[in-house]
């Protein structure tokens, strides 16, 4: 009677014990969810998914982007770097489209998986600095109506939200190494920044102004810890077969780099041209709030540690001005920015001695920022018709700016510009196709003039029928003549004067429908027979464009 009874009391000791573990996992589980509602990321979390929700109800309208063609077809060209970017993009495009298939929102979801990312740790380095619950929400909020990173989700190019993310990935990892004076970080900060110069080698930028930055404030002791050389280390090896690639073509970004500055493609913006840019791409409403932000880790005392990120927003502006980068070449570095001055102004509020402005002061300022990211989330996001989009462009009191020359007599903006007129182009492109007789089509390319019309034929023309394209620019000159002997070619986009300098017969077919939109339109199309440069293979490096 005794053993059994013996027997069975370890068993329900044992239930008893499960049931106690299961009800503290169960408390603990409850407590994680509290804490988010407390500090805001529950909220940071349902905005970035309705964020999410947003890029995926709008990303299809419009076009494909001319951008979006180039990592398409790099990506269907496996390589450790194309001339004009590293590798990244391209094999994440190929793998997104391999997956969810090649409709629009499906090249795009990469980028609205990034943009709400984006959100998620921008709250996170909100509450890392100290913020609170409003802090942390407001700082999602300045990222959701940030014009450029709303575009940055709406678009598949290496500027998309995944450069942002892989930016404020580093600094939440400088941010931790400072505040925790655990070097160990810094190894993460390499991984991170390594991944980064495989997406856009521009994060070398970043790189190189927190170093300044440690240089000039007492954090420099990381620069000689074992830690922050084995996150460089990472870093370079991570970067380290794209390195090689660029040393086995002779660094083709480099030359395309000092091309373009040669040919002064890009508007040349002084320092004030380039900051008052800067509030419009951030959204002018968040400007005194990233300005705060930086002004904080400049001198408040609460950011001691990370006095170095002062510095790092300034050598970073100041080497884009003096190389005349882009506009929006900076943008990748305000979410840690945006986050502090969050943290200010949620404290400066709290602080205040009228109770009544902290009641109603938090709301305000909430309802401000949302209406303002809805007047002028047109701009960034397909969000109206492109009619609609026109009139509402022409009421608007500012007048945007353009980032190249060549985009000045475009109607809409360039990235929506070059979202119309691809299928015009292919269309005229198949026409000429049509016309050659079956026997002439083997030995008959299509050659084109840049990587927007190339791409688009690659990407549009399989559904006529068309053979992949020939071009000069950028990487598809690496790519070569491949078999063609250049004794038929259909020409987009060149003249009958020079083409006859090189053919025997050049026959017009058309040009491409007009498209009022299009920054691409109104294309010549010919079909070229009789070569008189000999074979395509001699002609070839004569073709190189970059630029």
């Amino acid at each position: 009677m005794l053993a059994p009874t013996m027997d069975q009391q370890p068993t329900e000791l044992a239930v008893d014990g499960q049931a106690g573990s299961k009800h503290a996992s169960s408390k603990q589980e409850s407590s994680k969810r509290e804490s988010s509602k407390k500090d805001g990321m529950l909220a940071v979390a349902a905005i970035a998914a309705l964020t999410f929700a947003l890029h995926m109800a709008v990303n299809g309208r419009y076009g494909y982007f001319r951008d979006e063609f180039d990592y398409i077809i790099c990506g269907n060209h496996p390589a450790w770097g194309y001339v004009d970017q590293p590798p990244l993009v391209p094999i994440l495009s190929r793998i997104f489209r391999g997956i969810f298939g090649d409709s629009l929102r499906s090249i795009r979801l990469m980028p609205a998986l990034s943009a709400s990312a984006l959100m998620l740790l921008t709250g996170m380095i909100t509450r890392e600095l100290g913020g609170k619950r409003f802090a942390v929400v407001l700082s999602a909020l300045a990222i959701l109506i940030a014009p450029i990173f709303l575009s940055g989700g709406s678009l598949l190019t290496s500027n998309c939200d995944l450069e942002v993310l892989l930016w404020t990935g580093c600094l939440y990892f400088a941010i931790r190494a400072a505040k925790s004076d655990e070097p160990r970080y810094w190894l993460w900060f390499g991984v991170t920044a390594g991944i980064g110069l495989e997406e856009k080698y521009s994060i070398l930028v970043l790189g190189f102004a927190i170093v300044i930055g440690l240089l000039l404030t007492g954090q420099r002791k990381f620069l000689g810890s074992k830690w922050m050389w084995l996150g460089g280390t990472v870093a370079f090896l991570i970067l380290l077969p794209n390195l090689l690639w660029n040393i086995n073509h002779h660094w083709p970004f480099v030359e395309l780099m000092r091309k373009i500055k040669a040919d002064g493609r890009d508007v040349a913006l002084t320092p004030w041209q380039f900051f008052s840019q800067q509030i419009l791409l951030i959204h002018p409403l968040t400007a005194p709030i990233w300005i705060t932000g930086l002004i904080a880790f400049c001198v408040a005392r609460r950011f001691q540690p990370l006095r170095f990120l002062g510095w790092t927003y300034l050598v970073s502006f100041a080497v884009f001005v003096i190389l005349k980068g882009k506009n929006y070449y900076l943008a990748p570095i305000y979410p840690v920015y945006l986050a502090a001055g969050c943290v200010v102004i949620d404290s400066a509020i709290d602080n205040s001695i009228d109770s009544i402005r902290q009641t109603w002061l938090k709301p305000m300022l909430i309802a401000i920022l949302l209406a303002g990211g809805a007047i002028l989330a047109p701009l960034a996001m397909p969000i109206l018709p492109i009619d609609q989009f026109i009139t509402y462009m022409q009421w608007l009191p500012i007048k945007l700016p353009r980032s190249e020359h060549s985009h000045m007599r475009a109607v809409l903006p360039q990235h929506y510009a070059d979202q119309f007129g691809w299928n015009e182009i292919v269309d005229e492109v198949a026409l000429a196709w049509n016309k050659l007789p079956a026997d002439e089509r083997k030995d008959c390319g299509i050659f084109a003039q840049d990587y927007g019309q190339a791409g688009a034929i690659d990407f549009l023309g399989p559904r006529y029928g068309l053979p992949q394209s020939l071009s000069g620019h950028q990487t598809w000159w690496l790519w070569g003549p491949r078999e063609y002997s250049g004794n038929c070619l259909i020409v987009l986009d060149d003249t009958r004067e020079t083409l006859e300098t090189l053919f025997e017969h050049v026959d017009f077919v058309g040009s491409s429908r007009d498209n009022p939109y299009a920054l691409e339109r109104d294309l010549p199309v010919f079909i070229c027979r009789g070569a008189k440069f000999g074979s395509l293979a001699k002609l070839w490096p004569s073709l190189k464009k970059w630029s």
